[in-house]
């Protein structure tokens, strides 16, 4: 059974946001790669495990809202000598069913059960709602 990782979207304030923001990412030169990437400080140890279907799952505004595919975890040592981990991603953001999720540093191991289930999934009048409408909601503790 695949494991995922969660972690804060610092600085991004939506779905769209990010989705923006990445898009702006691929489109910079140089692009070299067909994917995405996140660097960490810390190399996860069950690396495996996240490579067996699992996502990183992004929280935004307070609120786990959407979420990457795993490709790759790769450690390496930045320029001051410092161990790292690049968390490659497929490059398609998907939207999951908002759940609030208070701020804590660095990244946290996400078992399945716990994963909220991806928008499309949740019913066609959930996906095609307004984001705010169901962060809102969500927040609210009503989805």
């Amino acid at each position: 059974m695949a494991l995922h990782l969660i972690k804060l979207c610092v600085g991004i304030d939506s779905v769209g946001e990010l989705i923006a923001y990445r898009a702006a990412l691929a489109n910079a030169p140089p692009r070299l790669e067909a994917r995405d990437v996140h660097v960490t400080r810390m190399m996860p140890k069950r690396a495996e495990e996240l490579l067996a279907g699992g996502s990183l799952y992004w929280v935004i505004a307070g609120q786990v809202a959407a979420r990457q595919r795993l490709v790759e975890v790769e450690p390496f040592t930045d320029a001051d000598g410092v161990g790292r981990c690049k968390l490659w991603m497929d490059p398609e953001v998907v939207k999951v069913v908002p759940r609030p999720y208070r701020a804590f540093q660095g990244w946290r191991y996400l078992q399945p059960d716990d994963a909220p289930p991806d928008l499309a999934r949740a019913g066609e009048g959930l996906a095609t709602m307004p984001d705010a409408m169901r962060a809102e909601l969500g927040a609210l503790g009503l989805l």
